[in-house]
């Protein structure tokens, strides 16, 4: 079996070195101007330029992402501005809009192009149509299935397929979602989605009056819910849920008085925020199809989510092509990431009960948080933490390693020289002893 690729986000030069250093193959990121992270991105020439070459030094590749749809004004700048890119010789760009895609085939036949999961590919004609337009490579949707991959790739045996195996799912078809121009005028495909779908939103319940016009009721949603709850109970379940036809209003935190509707139909209830992707039991399956590239979302996420989620899905793709069955352990190791819950996404459509226990369960057996990264390590094997998180001495804490991983009790801890019980939160710098070649190690606190 092939190893797929492992490509990790880049939103800046250290995360880029972190993804390699655990493990990654490949990293992608993005001109401000023209990829789809605008804000949040440090990614200006001068970085890409280093990027680049050290990546290539340490045999690794580097993808640039210039996936916006972009509308008239940046048409005319754009072959301008990729000229200094494309001499930087990137392994591939990663792009979208087809006349964008038209311009660089033209210009720089020779540089490969990667289609974006912006471009929402769900078929096999849809992949051969990018094949015979010279791509050597297409992202697929996050809307497939796995038996749907497997189609395509049976299908469509002459061109690398790339499938999302972690990160945030957007609550529209890869990124085509109104909300956050609606709202802040930032287009999701400008490179400025502002997330809308996950702000913190209030219902409230409302009154319909003879002439259809719709009154606000402010009420106990909770109490209304239980009640709800006790009435469909009292009717056996064989009724339609007595909520479902009421029309309710949300209101984000801070926008007080923009009330907006959310209505239940028969297909379902339209709540905005989606779980994260988690899809690390799928890698055997995905290897086997023939994936070529498994990547990992997030170029604004922290060091330690990029190095951790590039180290357990390298184990999840050795393990997988040396033939050993899935480490359930892999999966907990996530859990000490900041997310909204896991889905495996559309991976797998049905899943039986014994299949979610089983999910649940060891998800929930091993729990971290990320407390620290090692600044340095004196020659006696102390080493300076930069505290993110509270720890304390009696502690146990797993040092992350690109070299490997390993538990230790925490006995003792210095600030300033002093002997303290506490690590008390960010902005604190604390030294703890035992760590002799752990440079660059990160430090969580197991629970």
């Amino acid at each position: 079996m092939k190893a797929p690729e492992l490509l990790l986000p880049a939103g800046n030069l250290d995360k880029m070195r972190a993804a390699y250093d655990f493990g990654a193959d490949a990293v992608y990121a993005g001109q401000p101007r023209y990829s789809l992270r605008a804000r949040n991105n440090e990614f200006k020439l001068e970085e890409l330029k280093t990027g680049i070459e050290e990546a290539h030094a340490r045999g690794k590749l580097f993808f640039v992402a210039s996936n916006i749809l972009p509308h008239n004004a940046k048409i005319k700048t754009y072959l301008a501005d990729m000229e200094p890119v494309i001499a930087m010789n990137p392994d591939a760009l990663i792009m979208a809009d087809p006349g964008l895609i038209m311009m660089v085939r033209e210009k720089w036949p020779h540089v490969p192009v990667h289609l974006s999961v912006q471009a929402n590919t769900v078929n096999h004609m849809g992949v051969k149509f990018w094949r015979k337009l010279g791509l050597t490579r297409v992202i697929l949707s996050r809307e497939l299935s796995l038996d749907e991959i497997a189609e395509i790739r049976q299908e469509c045996p002459d061109i690398e397929l790339e499938v999302f195996v972690h990160g945030a799912l957007c609550i529209a078809y890869s990124g085509r979602c109104l909300l956050s121009g609606y709202f802040n005028h930032r287009d999701p495909n400008q490179g400025t989605c502002t997330n809308s779908c996950r702000w913190d939103y209030k219902v409230h319940d409302t009154r319909g009056d003879d002439a259809g016009d719709v009154e606000v009721i402010r009420f106990d949603f909770g109490k209304a819910l239980e009640e709800a709850n006790q009435s469909f109970a009292a009717c056996g379940g064989a009724e339609r849920h007595p909520l479902a036809d009421k029309t309710y209003l949300i209101e984000e935190s801070s926008r007080p008085g923009e009330l907006m509707p959310i209505i239940e139909d028969e297909h379902g209830t339209y709540i905005m925020n989606s779980k994260d992707l988690r899809a690390v039991e799928h890698v055997a399956r995905l290897a086997q199809i023939g994936v070529d590239s498994l990547k990992i979302e997030g170029r604004t996420k922290s060091l330690y989510y990029v190095a951790r989620t590039a180290q357990v899905y390298r184990r999840a793709i050795d393990d997988a092509v040396a033939g050993r069955p899935f480490d359930p352990s892999l999966l907990a190791e996530l859990e000490g990431l900041a997310n909204r819950g896991y889905t495996d996404g559309f991976l797998e459509r049905h899943h039986t009960q014994d299949y979610q226990n089983y999910m649940s369960g060891h998800s929930q057996a091993h729990r971290s948080q990320y407390v620290g990264e090692v600044l340095e390590v004196d020659g006696e094997g102390w080493a300076l933490i930069d505290v993110k998180n509270r720890f304390a001495v009696g502690d146990r804490l797993e040092i992350i390693h690109p070299s490997g991983n390993r538990t230790v009790p925490l006995t003792t801890m210095l600030r300033d020289g002093e002997p303290v019980e506490v690590a008390p939160g960010n902005g604190v710098k604390v030294r703890i002893p035992g760590m002799t070649g752990m440079d660059k190690a990160l430090i969580a606190r197991l629970f």
